[in-house]
């Protein structure tokens, strides 16, 4: 017998992860050059030279018993401080070691996060689309998640919606912005008014509320768009971090979460979240990674590849008659469905051996997720047979 709250996830399985196993079936069966599956945001581009460099240099260099031993549950120091003086450099703010946890991932980084924060019941609100394991992290910590609509014409997030959902309850917020599953970057507009809602609504509730910040995405941004830095704008900040995407390293595991000295009793929230870290069951996070980073700190991935990516598609796709707003970060396209029901437009693509996420797995029925981040080739040769679905579609 499994527990009673792992029953519903056994019901509604990951519709991403199940997609990428299909995708697996199909390329065993067609080829891989013959499917064309946008399915999970897998990056397509290699992590930079100098990573493999830094693992091989740290193996031979460093004593086996540091390299591969325990180290503070937050992670070790001189990596943490090196990360600090990065992000110090780069928006201007003036963190150390301390501010920072090292995580498993941005999972991970949200988990020890959330825990705590929220109580039994408290509730965490997120605007739709989301990343659906949001909803399972809060659930882990037995938080309520509580849905904003989605603005369709911008996807920005409904700020009005946004303000009457706050209640004395709220605990905490999380964004996502560069966003999955959108591509849409929240403006500096966009987060100055929320800031200023949760500030006005603290003060109405005499409450704390944490703005949680999710950023995988951050170095992936286009057009010179500028992303915003969430602690410059509101105290009660705390920041999630990867580098899955900005490194290529999804497979590693390896992330951070950041704490300012400005949130609302930070000396305890650091030390809670550390000892999160610990009895989540990831007691840290992987050694011989944490060194990596502090050798590639300031490494970049290469922005240009995803975004030869995202205009060949977006391009594509628009010309051939489909309705998608155009991504200005991450590597994520959300197209709109010529059907109401988009699992049927989901089902008319794997004909043509086209995987797509649908966009209920976002809380957003209508619309479907294509992840770009494979190769350009990939993008190239499936655009007749997305004209071939436009056809059948009605489309053209």
């Amino acid at each position: 017998m499994i527990a009673k709250k792992m029953e519903p996830f056994l019901r509604n399985n990951s519709a991403i992860r199940m997609m990428f196993e299909e995708g697996n079936r199909l390329k065993a069966q067609y080829g891989p050059e013959n499917v064309f599956d946008f399915s999970i945001g897998n990056p397509s581009v290699p992590a930079p030279d100098s990573v493999r460099q830094a693992i091989i240099d740290l193996v031979n260099e460093t004593e086996p018993t540091v390299i591969h031993g325990y180290m503070p549950n937050a992670g070790f120091v001189d990596v943490r401080q090196t990360i600090a003086e990065s992000l110090n450099r780069r928006f201007g703010t003036d963190f150390s070691a301390r501010n920072l946890i090292m995580t498993v991932g941005a999972g991970s980084a949200l988990n020890i996060a959330l825990k705590s924060i929220v109580n039994p019941g408290e509730e965490v609100i997120v605007f739709a689309p989301y990343f659906l394991e949001y909803g399972a992290y809060v659930g882990n910590y037995d938080g309520v998640l509580v849905t904003v609509s989605p603005d369709t014409e911008t996807f920005q997030p409904n700020l009005k919606e946004f303000a009457e959902k706050i209640t004395a309850n709220t605990r905490a917020v999380i964004v996502n912005t560069p966003h999955n599953p959108t591509g849409v970057v929240y403006s500096e507009e966009t987060i100055k008014k929320l800031a200023a809602i949760l500030e006005e609504k603290q003060k109405e509730f005499g409450t704390v509320i944490y703005l949680i910040s999710d950023e995988p995405y951050r170095e992936l941004a286009y057009d010179g768009v500028n992303v915003p830095w969430l602690t410059d704008y509101y105290d009660n900040t705390i920041v999630g971090y990867s580098y899955s995407k900005s490194l290529s390293l999804p497979g590693e595991r390896i992330g951070y979460v950041v704490i300012p000295d400005s949130a609302d009793g930070s000396a305890d929230l650091i030390t809670a979240a550390t000892i999160a870290n610990r009895i989540s069951g990831a007691v840290n996070a992987p050694s011989l990674i944490q060194k990596v980073i502090a050798r590639c700190v300031d490494e970049k991935t290469d922005v240009e590849a995803y975004d030869k990516n995202r205009k060949a598609l977006y391009e594509g796709l628009t010309k051939l008659g489909y309705t998608c707003t155009k991504p200005q970060g991450a590597f994520y396209l959300f197209l709109k469905s010529p059907f109401e029901d988009e699992k049927k437009f989901v089902e008319a693509g794997k004909k043509y051996n086209i995987l797509m996420v649908p966009g209920t797995s976002f809380a957003c029925p209508g619309y479907v997720r294509l992840a770009y981040c494979v190769s350009y080739e990939t993008i190239i040769n499936s655009l007749p047979r997305f004209a071939e679905l436009a056809k059948e579609c009605g489309l053209q």
